[in-house]
């Protein structure tokens, strides 16, 4: 990729709350939606230079009230933030939500290794560091440095120990790399250079992300049996889109890098890449941006969905959803007709860019292909107080470059997309079979 000009320019809507929103479902749903017609740093060209039981009645208060708030569009939620009528809110809200894609994804890998999350957590945490002005923010920096690098030290056997058999040299090579890059920052902070704070940060949490992965030895449970010989991604996956943007002052193209999860969601991210792979998506274009969600995935003609050759008929995948503390994803049900109402789910709609599948309004397994990403304020509306979560199937996070998905608008075309990693955890795919 020839080298272009870092995305840096301020989108509005990236930072506004969301405006009228309709619930991303498939074209012929209840709510009339409209027909619609890891890991390199991967950059924009832009034309200049800016940039189980029941509620309770106080949760079905809640409820109510944050439902109301997403189908009108009336950000009702803020007063009540204020001075909250209902003194136990927090019965739907579990902390501050992490919104960082990188770090959800970390979290979201199938270990249980406390040594490498100390690490993890400190190394993150420089994020908020750095939201003190100026140096000032450098001795906040420097005790985050201190602890990551302590812990390392204090647990790096344990470290070791956690990592699959196959891939213990090459997390040891990793956790050496992290090591020195540790040393390297606690420099960067002893010569106060704040502006090399961040890309280090980036770098030492990609060696952490990387050695997580290694813990991983295997796929960890069995797909259902009825859902088997679909398209199926065991592990991870990471594409590059590439969006053409017409009548946008500010930006020319940019290209969406996004990472795939099928540790949490083999179904869904598996039928996504196969239809990648057949280039389903290349030259489609936005169907809907309207500061809620961004989708597309509606192909021309009367199909709402992708038709296979080999049957002639609409593919679809069931819902599915990985509760977290479960081994494996529920399917075919939302948690609210579980009863699950305060679960929490592995791939929440926390990030701005959050991934996930549309589909009918009152058909749980009528997703195809039609796919939206969430514009969306995390403090405004949290994790499962949204009434999205637990009720589509997230399979990823755009990771490069998400903010700018607030300057797509309907008609700008996906010039591509393209699997860049993660091939060999795709099985059973079908283009192979049908061509």
């Amino acid at each position: 990729m020839a080298a272009v000009i870092s995305c840096n320019s301020y989108s509005p809507l990236a930072a506004s709350k969301w405006i009228n929103p309709t619930l991303p479902t498939k074209a012929s749903t209840f709510l009339a939606t409209p027909k619609y017609n890891p890991h390199k740093h991967v950059q924009c060209k832009l034309q200049n230079e800016q940039k189980g039981r029941p509620f309770s009645l106080k949760e079905c208060a809640i409820s109510i009230i944050l439902a109301a708030e997403l189908i009108t569009g009336i950000p009702s939620l803020d007063a009540y933030a204020a001075n909250p009528p209902l003194p136990d809110l927090s019965v739907l809200i579990s902390g501050p939500p992490i919104k960082d894609p990188g770090a959800l994804l970390r979290y979201a890998l199938p270990i249980n290794n406390k040594a490498v999350r100390e690490v993890q957590k400190p190394l993150e945490d420089i994020t908020e560091s750095l939201k003190i002005a100026g140096v000032k923010a450098l001795d906040s920096v420097e005790r985050n440095v201190r602890q990551a690098s302590r812990a390392l030290k204090q647990g790096k056997m344990l470290i070791i120990s956690g990592l699959a058999e196959a891939k213990k040299d090459r997390g040891a090579e990793l956790l050496d790399k992290l090591e020195v890059g540790m040393e390297e920052l606690q420099q960067i902070v002893e010569d106060r250079n704040r502006d090399a704070v961040a890309p280090k940060q980036k770098e030492l949490l990609q060696y952490v992300g990387d050695v997580e992965e290694d813990m991983v030895d295997g796929f960890p449970y069995e797909v259902p049996e009825e859902y088997r010989n679909m398209p199926l991604l065991k592990g991870r996956a990471a594409v590059d889109m590439k969006v053409k943007v017409k009548d946008n002052p500010n930006l020319e193209e940019c290209v969406f890098r996004i990472v795939l999860d099928g540790y949490n969601a083999p179904v869904t991210a598996g039928n996504f890449v196969d239809l990648v792979q057949r280039h389903f998506y290349d030259g489609m274009e936005i169907q809907r941006a309207d500061g809620f969600v961004v989708q597309t995935g509606d192909p021309d003609g009367p199909a709402e969905g992708f038709i296979d050759p080999s049957t002639e008929k609409t593919r679809t995948i069931p819902l599915e959803i990985m509760v977290d503390g479960e081994k494996a994803p529920v399917y075919e049900a939302t948690l609210e007709e579980l009863g699950l109402y305060k679960a929490q789910t592995k791939l929440p709609f926390n990030a701005f860019g959050t991934m996930a599948m549309a589909r009918e309004e009152f058909e749980n397994n009528s997703a195809s292909s039609q796919i939206f990403w969430l514009l969306k304020e995390s403090e405004l509306t949290p994790s499962n107080a949204n009434i999205l979560d637990g009720r589509y199937a997230v399979f990823g996070y755009v990771t490069e470059n998400e903010d700018f998905l607030a300057d797509v608008k309907v008609g700008d075309v996906i010039e591509s997309i393209k699997l860049v990693s993660g091939q060999d955890n795709l099985v059973n795919p079908s283009y192979k079979i049908a061509g």
